[in-house]
């Protein structure tokens, strides 16, 4: 047997649409991540852009466990003293509460230039409306996948 490496021609990407409304950040982040890199896939090639567009509708009403929404992100400026820091809290009733959700996707990939050009495909909105419906895309119901996933 041949081990199969896929090419350009070979890859179809879909687009997904998840609604994190009450799902957990941690097990959301690492679905998308999953999606993104085409991991889900039988023909997944690692050195290819092969995962789908990922819509994420409701970023704003993600749910996470224990303390974690008192759990800083820190970031530095690139100044003298210029470290800066917000509560996870914050962010998320803040103006960009999608930031959450992009940062613990894109931790969850390695860090290298493809998976700078999987997180493009990588869109997330605040609210329920998203700008795609001319793609048509599939409903991934991450809830029901596992009951672990959402918390009430």
């Amino acid at each position: 047997m041949k081990t199969f490496s896929a090419t350009p021609a070979d890859i179809e990407k879909k687009w997904i649409v998840i609604d994190a409304e009450g799902v957990v950040l941690g097990r959301l982040a690492s679905i998308i991540a999953m999606r993104l890199r085409g991991k889900h896939m039988a023909t997944f090639t690692p050195h290819m852009d092969m995962g789908d567009n990922v819509i994420v509708i409701n970023a704003d009403k993600v749910q996470m466990t224990g303390k974690k929404r008192e759990e800083h992100f820190y970031w530095h400026t690139g100044h003298p003293g210029g470290i800066k820091s917000r509560t996870k809290a914050q962010i998320l009733e803040g103006a960009h509460p999608e930031r959450v959700v992009f940062q613990a996707v894109k931790r969850m990939l390695p860090g290298n230039r493809l998976s700078r050009k999987q997180l493009t495909n990588l869109r997330i909105y605040a609210g329920a409306a998203h700008p795609h419906e001319a793609q048509s895309p599939e409903v991934l119901d991450v809830k029901s996948m596992n009951k672990k996933n959402t918390r009430v």
